[in-house]
């Protein structure tokens, strides 16, 4: 009678437990936008339009009131510059800002150089035409660029690695034709 006790006791407990947990996030867009603060806006805005072909799809500011309630400022405004990597509603979206004031800059010698967001991966066509459009740009990558990956990875597939005006890493992934 005991053990048939401590089972209920057990369910009970089990089936309260269940209906007790928070309900699941719902969300309404599986991509996520990203946000980079970047010390000149129209050269950002050129390198990832012109350069690595986003695509411009707006741009609004935030009031210092804002920025500063919503807990992004502190005390100062932004003004921001929306890019995109297609035209499909669930395209992924760079949020470029720049605040009023002088940021400090990010330690970016590494992926490894400090802890966040490290850089930023674009998955390419074809590596030899984004080679040749960098070389046009006066863009050059990091190291030996582009480095095929171990077949055990991806086979045919190349990696290059480059940095935007601010020195945030990017990263271009795709065959080589």
């Amino acid at each position: 009678m005991k053990s048939l006790s401590l089972f209920i006791a057990c369910s009970v407990m089990f089936v309260g437990a269940s209906f007790n947990r928070p309900a699941e996030i719902e969300f309404t867009n599986q991509t996520i936008d990203m946000g980079m603060v970047v010390s000149d806006l129209d050269a950002s805005v050129k390198f990832y339009t012109e350069v690595l072909g986003f695509k411009e799809a707006g741009g609004f500011s935030v009031p210092k009131e804002t920025a500063t309630d919503a807990g992004l400022t502190d005390g100062l405004g932004l003004e921001i510059k929306v890019l995109a990597l297609g035209d499909e509603k669930t395209a992924t979206k760079l949020k470029l800002m720049t605040p009023k004031t002088k940021s400090k800059g990010a330690d970016h010698a590494f992926i490894h150089s400090q802890l966040g967001v490290s850089y930023i991966t674009l998955h390419v066509a074809d590596t030899g035409a984004v080679m040749k459009k960098l070389e046009a740009y006066s863009v050059k990558p990091i190291a030996k660029g582009p480095v095929e990956l171990p077949e055990s990875l991806a086979k045919g597939v190349y990696l290059t690695v480059v940095r935007d005006p601010d020195g945030n890493l990017v990263e271009l992934v795709g065959p080589k034709e």
